[in-house]
């Protein structure tokens, strides 16, 4: 049987960048995440931050481009917006901690159906490093995790109870993978979303926790 197409990367990117709202201040994480920043809807201005200590950052330049002094949280380089600023490393956790961030988008080992966090450890490879990751899944407003559905070997990464060491607790609210949008809710978990091609069904089949399916469940909207 031919496996089925998920989303690429850009494509994931491009849905979660739809949860931007006007005057937004949001914090990517490395990888996947931060390919947000190129997406960002027209007409829509997102403040991007960094706990490097920069506020109001663009797109990423070309490949060879930009200026080295000028990073994402990934360290790659970005354009300079008007009105961009930038300041102490130490300032920039106290606008996290603080609960000045809008939405936060980070990647994730796995994801519980309580909205459980695990994205900073792999116990068999035993390599991890936080960062900031306990300030942002617990001080943004709004946690948005960006990841594949399944491991390389074909296991759910959305499970009842995470396996991994925990990040942060009852904390994430969206879930984009490259086949689905998930809300997390006090219900359970909310199959809002299936990429083109894709059955509620097949979803479940690949998700550990049973899921409530939306009334209203669709294709992936991108535009």
């Amino acid at each position: 049987m031919q496996e089925m197409a998920r989303l690429d990367r850009q494509t994931i990117a491009l849905r979660v960048a739809k949860e931007f709202q006007d005057g937004d201040v949001v914090n990517l994480g490395i990888g996947l995440p931060g390919l947000a920043c190129n997406f960002v809807p027209a007409g829509r201005e997102v403040l991007f931050h960094a706990e490097i200590g920069v506020l109001g950052f663009g797109e990423m330049t070309a490949p060879g481009e930009g200026d080295f002094e000028l990073v994402n949280a990934g360290g790659q380089t970005v354009h300079e917006q008007p009105g961009m600023s930038c300041f102490d490393h130490a300032e920039a956790f106290v606008m996290i901690r603080g609960g000045h961030v809008d939405i936060s988008v980070m990647g994730a080992f796995q994801v519980s159906e309580k909205g459980d966090l695990a994205n900073y450890m792999v116990p068999e490879r035993e390599i991890g490093v936080i960062g900031g990751a306990m300030d942002l899944a617990s001080g943004a407003k709004k946690l948005i995790i960006a990841m594949n559905h399944t491991t390389k070997d074909g296991q759910p990464r959305i499970l009842k109870k995470c396996t991994y060491p925990i990040t942060a607790l009852n904390c994430v609210n969206l879930i984009v993978t490259d086949i689905a949008v998930i809300e997390v809710t006090d219900r359970g978990l909310v199959l809002k979303e299936v990429a083109p091609g894709w059955t509620p069904e097949e979803v479940q089949s690949l998700t550990e926790p049973t899921l409530i399916i939306d009334p209203d469940c669709h294709d992936i909207e991108l535009m």
